[in-house]
């Protein structure tokens, strides 16, 4: 079998959250190389004190985590998986890759990206496939460009599956981490008045938007630059925040300003891991929960305060 590596270094202090994160996207470890106590490792485990010279010249500041993606599974997708969770954690970071040419995008993301039926409502549809709508569900179509979010992500169609339950004409939806747009622009597809994603990457804003033009809802969605909630005002009748547990638990903190008295905040990309991390903040802050929904290793919640 052939496998794709990816390699992301991280600040040394950081390694611990990364690789957390990291091993999301693989079932079966990851490998790490961190140099930061190599004397006292070696003394240690070894009982040497002699190291060899190119173990002392590593960078002591970082560490590397390893990621092994097998060829039936989708590298480039767990590439923008890491970078968006990475971004959203405030984790500096670069991520390499053998096996994954960013200039054959599109060729790689076809591969793996096929249509796929959520919910009961929704269909999600390849810009390069075709779709008998035979069952009338609401077809939204999606080009993931350079951004995390297709919908077949465990994370994505959790989120997806709940918040089609809460969509109705007159929604005021908000969607922070917005990503590819999806969450954003199917809220639109199934009769929301308004939609707005925010995300701290302008490459996924611009792909947004591309992607509500696509879906022709472009008078509907607004797509903005900002860290979390920073540059939005208002309240909203629905809000998703598909991104990392720790994020999301920083996000209790001031979040319920942007509800209305009787919205919804949806919340997923949990770990089963975190879900009492979670959940236990979420009632701190005076949160009831209203519904769970799990896939994988994966946790998703319907929140009102």
């Amino acid at each position: 079998m052939n496998w794709t590596e990816i390699t992301i270094t991280v600040p040394q202090k950081d390694t611990d959250e990364a690789a957390a994160i990291a091993n999301m996207t693989v079932p079966y470890g990851i490998y790490i190389e961190d140099y930061s106590d190599l004397e006292e490792k070696a003394e240690e485990i070894a009982h040497i004190n002699l190291i060899d010279e190119e173990l002392i010249a590593k960078d002591r500041t970082t560490s590397l985590i390893h990621i092994y993606i097998s060829e039936c599974d989708n590298a480039m997708e767990a590439v923008e998986f890491l970078k968006e969770r990475f971004r959203a954690a405030n984790i500096d970071f670069t991520v390499n890759s053998i096996g994954v040419d960013d200039s054959d995008w599109n060729e790689n993301w076809k591969k793996y990206f096929h249509t796929s039926e959520i919910g009961e409502k929704l269909v999600i549809v390849p810009s390069w496939e075709e779709y008998e709508n035979k069952q009338g569900r609401v077809v939204l179509n999606i080009d993931p460009g350079a951004a995390f979010g297709t919908g077949t992500h465990a994370t994505t169609s959790l989120c997806l599956t709940l918040l089609e339950k809460h969509i109705n004409s007159g929604v005021k939806m908000l969607d922070i981490g917005t990503g590819s747009g999806i969450l954003a622009i199917a809220s639109t597809l199934l009769g929301a008045e308004s939609a707005i994603g925010v995300d701290i990457d302008a490459q996924s804003v611009k792909t947004a938007k591309e992607n509500a033009e696509i879906n022709s809802v472009s008078d509907k969605c607004e797509f903005i630059v900002g860290d979390l909630a920073d540059k939005i005002s208002g309240k909203f009748n629905v809000i998703c925040a598909n991104i990392v547990a720790d994020v999301i638990i920083k996000l209790f903190d001031n979040v319920a300003d942007f509800m209305e008295n009787d919205a919804v905040l949806i919340i997923s990309g949990i770990i089963d891991l975190r879900k009492d991390d979670v959940l236990n903040s979420a009632l701190a802050h005076g949160f009831k929960i209203l519904e769970e929904n799990y896939k994988d290793n994966w946790c998703a919640f319907t929140l009102t305060k």
